[in-house]
Order: C-alpha cells, then structure tokens, then sequence
C-alpha cells in the first residue's frame, strides 16, 4: 500500500468586531423618526444627577458624549433633546441583529447589548467583503447603521474598529469598515497611542509618558525582563499585545460572576433609616434576580459612596449559599452599620452577591421559619412574574413611595 502524505494548511483567522453606531440613538429614531438628525441624547434627568447613555451624531457635533453628565451636556448644547430611554426595546432589537450575525457563523462572542465578535475564518470570501454584506443585512432588515474592524484576531479587530470609527467623525453614523491584514498588526499598532491598547488605562498611560513611552510602538519596543520590572508578571504579556499578537479563542457563552443592584440617589442622604429602606429595597432586587436565574451565592458585598466620591466596598462570605431577600439584607445591614460614618452623607449605594452556584441550600427541618421564608418568596415570585414587579410591596416602603 502506498504511503499518504497528509499536508495540513493553517488557516488565517479571520475575526470581525461588530459594533453598532450609537445604538440607543438609532433605535430611538426607529421609534421616533422625528429625531432623524437632530441633536438629541438618552439620558437620566438633569435634576437627578442623570448622565448621557448615547447621545446622536448631531449632538457629538457640540461635545456632547456618553456618561457625560446630563446638566453638563445640556450647558454645552441647551436645545439637547432628552429622551428617557426604551431598554425594552434596545433589547429586542440587539436579539435580531444577533440572529443576523448567528446565521453568518455560529462562532459569536456578544461582548454587549451593541457588540461582538464574529469568527468568520471559514468563508471563502475576504473579510471586507463579508463585513460589506453583513453590514448591509442589517441595514436592510432593521435600518441599524454599524461599524467592522476585521483582523487576525480579536485585540486588532476592536482596535481597528475604534480606529475606523474615529477616523470618520461628522453629524452621521461612521458606518465603517476597517481591516488590518495579515501580518500587518504591529505595522497597524505602532503609531497609536498606548491608550489603544487592552489593559493601558489613564494612569499606566501617564506612567508610561514619564518613561517616554508614548506610542504601542515605543512599547513594543521594550525587552520582557523591562516589562516584568514595570508590569509585574503582566508586563510580557502586555509585550505581546503591543505587536500585535493575541490567541484568545471567541467565548461565546459567559458564565455570571456576580449579580448586583446599586442606585444614585437625587440628594445625599444622611439618614439612616433611608440607608437601610433602600438596602432593603436592593437586597429584594438581588434576591429576585437570583431566583430567577436559579442561581444562589455566598459572599455578599455592599459598595457604599461617599457625597465626595469616596467609594468604599466590603463583603462577608457565608456559610452556605442563599437567594434569600432577608439573609441578603441582614448580611448587608450589618456592613452599613459597621462601615458607615454615621451621619455622613451617602451618594450611592449597592448590594451584590458573588461565589454563585446551584440554590443547594441545606435546610434545618426544624427551622420552619425558613421553610416558611422559602414558600413566601415563592409565592411572592409568583404574584410579580404574573402581575409585575409592584403588585406587591414591603410595607415599610408604602410611607415614602405613595
């Protein structure tokens, strides 16, 4: 018998990172057509300490720009149009775009409710001329203008995409689509700023320029050893990234870490009974959340900010996992009453629940108290997934909400 010679040709990875340009913005003006060009954001209330979530190409034009306070933007530009937002209808149009992308290749990793990455290595075409067809699919079906970056890998292809999108700024949607070829990462990187890059945030920037390292180029540029000295066990790594070389495979399923609630209250509350009404009302949230998830957690955090944005964040892990409102909120009462400068306005307040798993929880047959808690969560679930979220409310909540 003949010998065979198998010869195994690597294929290119062939990434796209999809964004779509000022989603929120584009949406609204599927609902609301009267917004087209118009310099219009969405956005919280000015009088209660809002911030812009997305704002219209019109309104960029004025430097207005997401998370940008509200007072702010409108100080910039006082005719801004404020809309509240729709996250219901945000969200029903993410799924289509996502089933658009899903039947180009089942390899998607959806980084946001506007972005992801799609591997695309196994079509014939080029990368260009896939994105050109993929862009045009969304626009035809859901009027969504989006921007492709498209490289060898993930890292290159977001950057690309920014880099696109920067490049073509004016009063409409960048719509741009932007590759980096094979073998032409470094070359692409190097004249950016290490801003550019993952894991280069404004302070390693600023430590980075008294070394005079200014471009990726520059830091390309640095020997590992240099890199450990600087970065830590990181520093390597971050070596790699700066020429352009990046072998994380897409995720496309990401298991919750952490599930949390906070709220930014209109006036800085010094008041404890307050503190405590609304980590009740936080904790009920969580615990919900959890349930419905089917999911249960043993360390539980509370963040707590400051009116001078001191921000401080504490945690006690229990003994067994819980999604139980009380548990939740006995657990964080007792790190507000131990944390808390008492009589200190707060600005913030959050509650979380991390180490999550499966709801096993090891119940005391004795303890009917919360045999009990378990059913009247169950019920109460019941009631709110029937009826919705406030057909039923904590008594101590009526006095101040009503």
């Amino acid at each position: 018998m003949d010998n065979v010679c198998c010869i195994i040709i690597p294929v290119t990875r062939k990434i796209l990172h999809l964004d779509l340009d000022a989603f929120y913005c584009a949406v609204e003006e599927l609902l609301n057509p009267d917004l087209k060009h118009k310099a219009f954001a969405v956005g919280g209330s000015p009088n209660k300490r809002g911030v812009i979530s997305s704002c219209s190409y019109a309104a960029r034009q004025y430097g207005i720009h997401s998370a940008m306070p509200t007072a702010r933007a409108l100080s910039l530009y006082p005719k801004l149009i404020l809309v509240s937002g729709n996250h219901t209808a945000y969200a029903d149009y993410s799924a289509k775009v996502m089933k658009i992308i899903a039947q180009l290749s089942p390899l998607v990793e959806q980084v946001s409710i506007d972005e992801a990455f799609i591997d695309v290595s196994d079509l014939p075409q080029s990368g260009k001329m896939i994105s050109k067809a993929l862009q045009r699919n969304i626009n035809d079906a859901l009027s969504l203008p989006c921007s492709i970056g498209v490289a060898t890998n993930k890292l290159i292809a977001k950057i690309a995409n920014d880099y696109g999108k920067a490049s073509k700024r004016g009063s409409k949607p960048p719509q741009a689509i932007t590759v980096v070829p094979p073998g032409g990462e470094a070359a692409f990187l190097a004249p950016l700023p290490v801003r550019a890059l993952w894991g280069i945030g404004p302070k390693t920037a600023a430590r980075l320029k008294t070394l005079g390292i200014i471009t990726i180029d520059d830091l390309a540029q640095i020997p590992d050893e240099k890199l450990k000295q600087l970065f830590g066990k990181s520093g390597p790594e971050l070596g790699l990234r700066a020429k352009g070389i990046d072998d994380n495979p897409l995720v496309s399923e990401h298991k919750v870490k952490s599930i949390s609630n906070e709220v930014t209250f209109e006036r800085d509350i010094a008041d404890q009974a307050k503190l405590l009404q609304t980590l009740r009302s936080l904790s009920d949230r969580v615990g919900r959340r959890l349930r419905k998830s089917a999911l249960a957690g043993n360390t539980i955090h509370l963040k707590l900010r400051y009116a001078d944005f001191t921000t401080l964040t504490r945690q006690i892990t229990l003994s067994q996992y819980t999604d139980q409102d009380n548990e939740i909120y006995q657990t964080v009462n007792t790190l507000l009453k131990t944390n808390w400068i008492k009589g200190h306005p707060v600005r913030l307040l959050g509650v979380g629940i991390s180490g999550l798993g499966p709801p096993m929880r090891q119940l005391n047959l004795w303890n009917q108290e919360d045999i009990r808690e378990k059913k009247l969560l169950k019920a109460v679930d019941g009631l709110k997934d029937r009826f919705g979220e406030k057909i039923i409310r904590r008594a101590s909540h009526l006095k101040n909400n009503d």
